[in-house]
């Protein structure tokens, strides 16, 4: 496989967090993707975008388990 950014050929499965926004609210969500060493660019397989689109449901139904890790401050 070639990236498709910046035609690099070295690209590795990885663990990453992806974000998913809800409001002012940052969720976390852990998931193995492909990852471009060369630019960063993530490439997602069909599991991996379901898993997301329904942990994004479940998480506007309000049915998702969420854990609080820490705070989000903002400079005035």
């Amino acid at each position: 496989m070639k990236c498709v950014i910046c035609n690099s050929q070295d690209i590795t499965r990885r663990k990453v967090e992806e974000e998913i926004r809800k409001n002012s609210d940052l969720i976390l969500v852990p998931v193995e993707v492909l990852v471009c060493e060369g630019c960063g660019e993530r490439y997602y397989d069909r599991r991996t975008m379901k898993t997301l689109e329904d942990i994004e449901q479940s998480i506007k139904e309000k049915r998702a388990s969420l854990q609080k890790v820490g705070r989000v401050l903002r400079v005035s």
